[in-house]
């Protein structure tokens, strides 16, 4: 009996440990699904299709901590690809898989939501650049106010953990997304925090600044309208972007060399070259200056914004006016590059801070201010209307309003000196020869901007390198023997006159650091870019009606130079560059008057001297918003 008892047990054991079936070889190794197992992970992540009004859906992806309820959401809507945005790093970590950003958000029990916009990504309908209001410009039932209010409405219906209520951020783009949100904005819509938002993209966002293209927008609509998915930059090469567009010619040269004409937004800049009806009609602040504002709003912008430093403060001109209780705008100006707010915000390229700016910002100053409005138990949120960081002594500073400081003029003066006393002589003039054959570059060559290191902290650049070209005018104070305290937009009233009929006008305000620093050897002698922009002749008298510039004629130029709040310390000089071209970040400006530059000739492009005016009735000078301290 003992045998077949041990025959069954083995029989039994056989049995229990057989293997399956074995997986056929040509077995196809993608299956149609699969999904990560996270056993050990901190969040909940949804994948959703949310429906919109007009039968589209939006693809979004919701990510919480295990366990949160009665929670608000924060909500992003992103051209950048919300399911990777969303999964960062193969993680089982919230922090992990979520921008660096969100940690004091998903730690303190919010919902984040990243969002496709319309067209891109994994989100049905057509994808429009800047998608224009429902109007002029718009003859469809759906923009982005519209995709905005559907989300809402969805999310609040549809996740069951949240408390109803929802902020909105982003930056750049998802910030221009954020303010079209406040355009007849949901109920559930309490706060929004735009950051660097694309707000004009003529008057000096992205695309123009004062009329002045900025050639590298052609590697933006490559990598975002090349495909619906994430694209590449233009496969123009990898070597020095300056002779890359110096061979091509003009910009339209360069335009039909690479086949870009295939891309409608590409036509669309071509054939709108000066500010009219077209930019006039889509400029955010404008649509919001028409409006009562009803969503507490913290416009959020860093000073050295190599993108998108125009659209913050003109939101917060436009609707300055329209804050009757004075508790719903607030301004923030941080020492960052475009989007660095969401980064380390400890430096900027040779520049050091007090600690991480940037999550000082986000954890003291943001969160609290959205927790007032979207959690039912928050303490009130001591925000002051504005909020800027004084460079140079690395402080945070309140004010009341902004600008701060009352407009003083720094004086162009004879010998290439500045001061703010007038000039007492005649009026006089200091020429230079502006060639578009040899044009000055915006970074000391070669210049690959492809590069996240070369790119983003460019506007912090030392300015040496331009000094001392003699295509380059250069005046600068003595030695400061007490600082000088600037709040706001410092403003350039420059007379000026070209042997041509057409010309660029680049001025630059720049604080000299000692030749000496032996507490800090890498900026001694150092030319650091305070506030700098262009200026393209033609649109003198009016952005809207571009005319030759007349040969001889001396003209007024007056423009602002991006906000700012800077110390110019003890034993700095401060010095003031200006030039007539800035490339290859802006196209050359051929000097002869064509009615659209996009399709200027070689035979255009022409030598032109150039005269800048100080003294008398013509005396040149850069208005500092100066605070006395």
């Amino acid at each position: 009996m003992t045998k077949p008892r041990m025959l069954l047990g083995l029989s039994l054991l056989a049995a229990t440990t057989a293997l399956p079936a074995q997986t056929p070889p040509m077995t196809p190794d993608i299956p149609k699904s699969f999904e990560a197992v996270t056993p050990d992970a901190d969040y909940i992540r949804r994948e959703v299709m949310i429906p919109m009004r007009d039968g589209a859906k939006m693809f979004a992806v919701i990510v919480m901590k295990k366990g949160t309820k009665d929670a608000p959401i924060l909500l992003t809507r992103t051209p950048y690809n919300a399911a990777k945005t969303t999964s960062r790093n193969p993680s089982q970590s919230i922090t992990e898989i979520l921008p660096i950003s969100d940690a004091v958000f998903v730690n303190g029990s919010y919902i984040r939501v990243y969002e496709d916009v319309r067209g891109r990504n994994k989100s049905e309908g057509d994808y429009v650049m800047n998608r224009p209001l429902r109007g002029p410009l718009n003859a469809s039932k759906v923009d982005h106010a519209t995709d905005a209010y559907d989300t809402i409405d969805w999310l609040i219906k549809h996740v069951p953990e949240t408390n109803g209520r929802v902020g909105m951020t982003g930056s750049s783009y998802p910030g221009f997304t954020t303010l079209m949100a406040t355009i007849d904005p949901h109920p559930a819509l309490k706060a929004v925090v735009p950051m660097s938002p694309m707000v004009d993209g003529w008057r000096g966002d992205d695309w123009f600044h004062n009329g002045a293209f900025r050639q590298n927008a052609f590697d933006y609509f490559t990598g975002q309208m090349g495909q619906k998915g994430d694209g590449d930059d233009v496969a123009s090469g990898t070597g020095d972007n300056y002779t890359t567009f110096l061979n091509a010619g003009s910009a339209g040269d360069y335009v039909r060399k690479y086949g870009l004409a295939t891309l409608p937004a590409t036509r669309k800049l071509l054939e709108h070259p000066g500010y009219d009806t077209y930019w006039q009609e889509q400029a955010v602040d404008k649509l919001l200056g028409a409006r009562p504002l009803t969503v507490p709003m913290m416009l959020v912008v860093g000073q050295w914004d190599q993108e998108d430093s125009y659209g913050a403060p003109a939101v917060y001109r436009a609707l300055e006016s329209k804050d009757v209780g004075g508790d719903k705008l607030h301004l923030v100006i941080g020492p960052w590059r475009h989007s660095g707010v969401n980064y380390d915000g400890s430096t900027l390229g040779p520049l050091s801070f007090t600690g991480d700016t940037a999550l000082q910002f986000r954890r003291d100053v943001m969160k609290p201010f959205l927790d007032h409005y979207l959690k039912s138990d928050a303490p009130a949120a001591a925000t002051p209307p504005v909020l800027t960081y004084e460079t140079g002594v690395n402080r945070w500073q309140e004010s009341k309003s902004w600008p701060a400081g009352t407009l003083t003029p720094l004086y162009l003066q004879p010998g290439f000196a500045a001061g703010f006393d007038k000039p007492a002589g005649p009026v006089a003039h200091d020429d230079y020869v502006s060639d578009p054959a040899k044009p000055i570059p915006f970074l000391p060559r070669p210049i690959r901007w492809d590069q996240a290191d070369v790119w983003k902290p460019w506007l912090v650049s030392d300015q040496r390198f331009a000094a001392d070209r003699p295509d380059v005018l250069t005046y600068v104070t003595p030695p400061l023997t007490q600082a000088v305290h600037i709040m706001g937009s410092p403003m350039v009233d420059l007379f000026a006159a070209t042997s041509g009929t057409d010309s660029d006008w680049v001025v630059k305000l720049i604080d000299v650091y000692p030749e000496e620093m032996s507490s800090n050897p890498k900026l001694a002698g150092y030319q650091l870019g305070i506030g700098m922009d262009i200026f393209r002749g033609r649109y003198v008298h009016g952005f809207d009606k571009p005319e030759p510039l007349i040969a001889g004629k001396t003209e007024e130029y007056r423009f602002a130079l991006p906000a700012v709040n800077h110390a110019f310390l003890p034993g700095h000089r401060i010095m003031v560059q200006i030039q007539s071209s800035w490339y290859p970040l802006y196209d050359r400006n051929p000097q002869t008057y064509v009615p659209n530059i996009f399709f200027a000739k070689p035979g255009d492009y022409r030598k032109a001297t150039q005269s800048v005016f100080t003294g008398g009735a013509m005396a040149s000078a850069v208005l500092l918003p100066v605070v006395g301290d």
